[in-house]
């Protein structure tokens, strides 16, 4: 339980350092010349290309999914598809740390959908996301700086959705491993957001145009995706969006040296607060997510008996 524990915690960790990168590419790719559409469509495509061709090439055990796991998949990916097409969109219109502070209220949403789903947080848990959000909101506040109403909620709008694929993928991953969650999940992300770029934008950038950090953007939501599940499957969507949290830490600091941002002292006592929420999970009786809910609006997504080593020896 210990080392499920500890490998559950060190993923998500890990999945925020990724992440942390993400506003920061994003927002490199988009001020030197590629539009919000071309940067969501480029990164999400080349991500799920890269990890399906690794899988085929040395883990093809990973490409088996059960039918209502894989309609699960296909959901939250949709779902964070469009997330990711309002994430992009709220990039170009706010500042690269503004937009990844926004964007970590949804720790607040996961809770939300949890409890519709009968698996409501612990008291710490409920805590710990009171803090956070109070640190948040000190972190957005900016002095003498007028947020673009528009940008915050399409920003908003993208927590709401990401915070709604993860409970969804839980319930996949109780018999499926990360890996193919989240090859799965990639391909559904692709299938809305290359439809969105071609039907809406088609712009393309002009010759010369830096590509790494479209290509920087690729890789970290690749290994950020894959950890991100580990996470999930091992200490639950609630507590892996928490720890989570830290890649605003990595975003305010790459977002500082990059882009040449700062912040003010109420977003540093943000910064400090949003800390202290993290360091709390040293506190929290973390169990790994069980099939015990048989109710709640995500019951339906439940595997059949499946071989013991379907996956090898994976779990």
């Amino acid at each position: 339980m210990q080392t499920k524990q500890t490998v559950g915690i060190t993923a998500a960790f890990s999945s925020a350092i990724f992440l942390g990168f993400a506003p920061v590419f994003g927002k490199l790719a988009i001020t030197q010349g590629f539009s919000p559409f071309a940067v969501v469509a480029l990164r999400t495509s080349f991500a799920a290309g890269i990890l399906l061709l690794a899988i085929a090439l040395f883990q093809r055990q990973y490409l088996y999914i059960f039918p209502v796991g894989l309609v699960g998949c296909l959901l939250a990916g949709a779902i964070n598809g469009f997330g990711s097409l309002l994430y992009y969109l709220a990039l170009s219109r706010l500042h690269a740390g503004v937009g990844q502070l926004l964007y970590s209220l949804y720790p607040f949403f996961v809770a939300i959908w949890l409890i519709f789903d009968r698996q409501p947080p612990t008291r710490l848990t409920f805590f710990r996301i009171g803090l956070a959000t109070v640190a948040v909101l000190l972190l957005t506040s900016i002095p003498d700086d007028s947020t673009d109403p528009i940008g915050v909620m399409m920003m908003i709008g993208a927590s709401i959705l990401y915070a709604m694929h993860l409970p969804i993928n839980q319930r996949v991953l109780y018999e499926v491993p990360a890996p193919t969650v989240a090859l799965y999940t990639l391909l559904a992300m692709s299938m809305v957001v290359v439809p969105a770029y071609l039907i809406f934008d088609r712009a393309w950038p002009v010759a010369n145009t830096p590509w790494l950090p479209v290509f920087g953007l690729t890789f970290v939501t690749v290994f950020s995706r894959i950890a991100l599940f580990l996470g999930v499957k091992k200490i639950g969507g609630m507590q892996t969006a928490l720890l989570g949290l830290a890649e605003l830490l990595i975003a305010i600091l790459f977002s500082r040296i990059w882009l040449g941002e700062s912040l003010s002292l109420l977003q540093w006592l943000g910064a400090v607060g949003l800390g202290v929420s993290l360091l709390l999970v040293m506190f929290e009786n973390i169990t790994p997510p069980t099939h015990s809910g048989k109710t709640g609006w995500l019951s339906w997504i439940r595997a059949p008996d499946l071989p013991k080593d379907i996956f090898g020896p994976y779990e």
